[in-house]
């Protein structure tokens, strides 16, 4: 109830009659403030007109006003400034750390927001706010697309900033990292960033003109040369097999000269995986894209154009996996290259974000706008939540079209926070009658 109390406030979603304090004097919203998600009051900046008197200053909102007294706030210097108090309850006076007594407003949320609010959390399809998407402006849509586009962006610069300071502020580290977790194709995403976290990229370096010792790094610290964590059909298969043996021996071999552990095998997933993504292909292929050196940062920030982005990132597997998805179980060969698709997916996660979050380090407003032109030039991404919103007349036109709707499915409604989404704001005000 106190998220739809600050909901309203915020959107001054207010009945229709005048508001007063307990005390009979007439309140006027003329800024609500700026909302607070952090400790403190909840809406910092209000402008209030109070019998006729403008005040300025915070304002505190609880769904029963004696909620002051349980949070403390009678004992928090931060709440002095409160020149206004909103409960949909009154049921205490309320008192500062300073001794004042801030006006208090009983305000109650409009039935109708309520039950828009129930209907949305309770809807069965998706997404639940069809019907008043599907009558919005098209400028009202292309706005908040925008703006999920961005929010996402930011956020895969924020992860990108973040390991940079882990790799010591290497960004050429970092961009490994993110092209490794980009590598996961969601089903491994986090597996690989835990691998490529304590990868150490330094002393990996130092063989990166021999391809089979780096292969041999790659998948031994990932664990999945350590036979005591294999099944015995995995184990009898692999021992047999001349190749894992080469690679397991030189893996002891780098693991005691550099003091490596590996990974735990029970991280990566192969259940319901097509061959194709299983983690020995997908290593391998990023064995091979690493020693070719192609996909350096330094290298990617020279790609003008889309094609030689992807050009850059086409890799396949080494021999020996062109013939195999597991150890010791031939197949029939394939290189193994990486789809087109594939190499998509690599741009959008993680070219498009690292050419932002470098280019805004270092002021290049090139990098940044090239970043965004590749964005616009990639045809959009396919899945069932992005043909849902087709239905409701969302068409995505280019990835950065289908990066804000998955933007909008993962952050808001997969976790029904449709009090922060501007879709939601519009289902909740609308009235029957509208």
């Amino acid at each position: 109830m106190e998220q739809l109390l600050h909901y309203i406030w915020k959107h001054r979603i207010l009945p229709l009659h005048e508001l007063r304090t307990t005390d009979g004097r007439a309140v006027e919203i003329i800024d609500p403030g700026l909302h607070n998600t952090h400790s403190g009051p909840d809406f910092f900046n209000a402008k209030l007109r109070i019998d006729g008197t403008m005040w300025v200053g915070n304002v505190e909102i609880h769904e029963r006003s004696a909620d002051w007294f349980m949070h403390s706030h009678d004992q928090d210097p931060a709440y002095n400034n409160v020149v206004l108090h909103v409960a949909s309850v009154i049921d205490a006076d309320v008192v500062t750390a300073d001794g004042s007594r801030p006006p208090q407003m009983e305000l109650h949320v409009p039935p109708y927001v309520m039950q828009n609010y129930r209907r949305l959390l309770a809807a069965d399809h998706y997404p639940p706010c069809r019907e008043t998407v599907m009558q919005l402006p098209r400028l009202t849509i292309h706005s908040w697309m925008s703006a999920l586009g961005a929010e996402r962006l930011a956020d895969k610069c924020a992860a990108i900033e973040q390991r940079v300071r882990a790799s010591g502020g290497s960004w050429e580290q970092a961009f490994f990292a993110t092209i490794a977790r980009s590598f996961g194709f969601g089903v491994n995403s986090e597996a690989f960033e835990q691998w490529a976290a304590q990868l150490p990229f330094m002393q990996v370096a130092h063989h990166r003109d021999d391809p089979f010792q780096v292969e041999a790094l790659f998948i031994g610290s990932a664990g999945l040369l350590d036979t005591s964590q294999m099944n015995e059909r995995q184990r009898a298969a692999a021992t047999a097999d001349p190749y894992f043996v080469r690679l397991r021996n030189e893996w002891e071999y780098l693991a005691h000269k550099f003091s490596l552990t590996a990974m735990q095998r029970q991280t990566w997933r192969f259940l319901r995986l097509r061959p194709q993504n299983f983690p020995y292909i997908r290593l391998s292929q990023l064995a091979q894209l690493y020693c070719s050196r192609n996909a350096d940062l330094s290298r990617i920030t020279t790609c003008i154009t889309l094609a030689e982005v992807r050009q850059a990132l086409q890799t396949a597997v080494s021999p020996y996996w062109q013939t195999h998805y597991t150890f010791g179980n031939a197949s029939r060969s394939n290189a193994k290259h990486l789809s087109s698709a594939s190499i998509d997916l690599l741009i959008i996660n993680a070219v498009v974000p690292m050419l932002h979050a470098y280019g805004n380090h270092r002021k290049d407003e090139h990098l940044m706008a090239r970043a965004n032109d590749l964005l616009m030039s990639l045809p959009p991404e396919d899945n069932t939540h992005i043909r849902l919103w087709q239905e409701c007349g969302i068409t995505a036109e280019n990835a950065a079209d289908s990066q804000s709707l998955i933007q909008l499915h993962t952050r808001y409604c997969e976790r029904k926070d449709c009090l922060r989404c501007r879709f939601g704001y519009h289902s909740m005000k609308r009235r029957k009658d509208t």
